[in-house]
């Protein structure tokens, strides 16, 4: 009799770190509820088609963590369709270019309600639904997670939240075994990025990459074995952690 695969929900699956992930868990034989937000222009049929080449199995579930009805759903998704829910990784996030000057009420509560309180909504919603011993992870940022980012205090203070918030989830869940922790990425290839206007796009990543001691920036693959391993067997003492994934970018002395 084989034993029933172990089942994640993994939120903004449909490019970068998320699809990567999915692409993880599928080699791990983890079967991945990729989640994808409507107005995504990115693809989610391709990060399925890359977890069914990779021998893995999953499913598409439009999600928008900005409604807690609609990240219910979501996590009750793995339990109707497989009877039981091991992990969330709170990964969807937005990102988007703003002087303090022209920040204003409206643009601060929509990044916080996306970056923040979209990832309460994800680990709330899956540690409800899963057994004993699962694992939650949230993707944070080193911009807010290390440093500060001029003209991007909502993004920084969001990720900054996430810190805070996975610490005392992972308190307050210790006794159900459920680990939680997050991931500060440096500077990962993504499509958000890529942006030029929100973030450093192509040419801006090129440059930056120079000053890391790996000589490169990230790709998400790299970030996404990390998250795999904290939510991995080999990871079960590990909690109320922050992860930064860097290639050394925050400990190297300037000059």
């Amino acid at each position: 009799m084989t034993s029933q695969p172990e089942v994640a929900i993994i939120t903004g699956a449909a490019s970068g770190i998320g699809r990567a992930l999915a692409v993880s868990y599928a080699q791990r034989g983890v079967v991945s509820i990729i989640g994808t937000f409507p107005g995504d222009p990115h693809d989610p049929e391709q990060t399925l088609d890359a977890v069914k080449h990779a021998g893995g199995m999953g499913i598409i579930h439009e999600v928008d963590v900005r409604s807690t009805e609609s990240v219910d759903a979501f996590a009750e998704r793995a339990l109707a369709e497989y009877g039981r829910l091991d992990y969330a990784i709170a990964n969807a996030g937005i990102l988007r270019n703003a002087p303090l000057n022209e920040l204003s009420d409206e643009k601060w509560d929509d990044m916080l309600n996306v970056d923040l309180t979209g990832v309460l909504r994800t680990l709330r919603a899956g540690s409800q639904r899963m057994n004993d011993g699962g694992a939650l992870v949230a993707v944070s940022s080193i911009a807010g997670g290390v440093y500060g980012w001029e003209e991007h205090a909502h993004y920084a203070a969001a990720k900054a939240g996430v810190l805070g918030l996975v610490r005392s989830v992972a308190v307050e869940l210790g006794p159900r075994r459920i680990r939680a922790n997050a991931v500060i990425p440096g500077l990962i290839e993504t499509p958000q990025s890529l942006d030029p206007v929100n973030s450093l796009g192509p040419e801006g990543l090129e440059r930056a990459g120079k000053d890391i001691p790996w000589g490169r920036v990230g790709r998400p693959e790299e970030v996404a074995s990390v998250i795999s391993f904290l939510t991995s067997e080999a990871a079960v003492y590990i909690t109320g952690q922050a992860l930064v994934v860097d290639g050394g970018l925050t400990v190297k002395m300037r000059a």
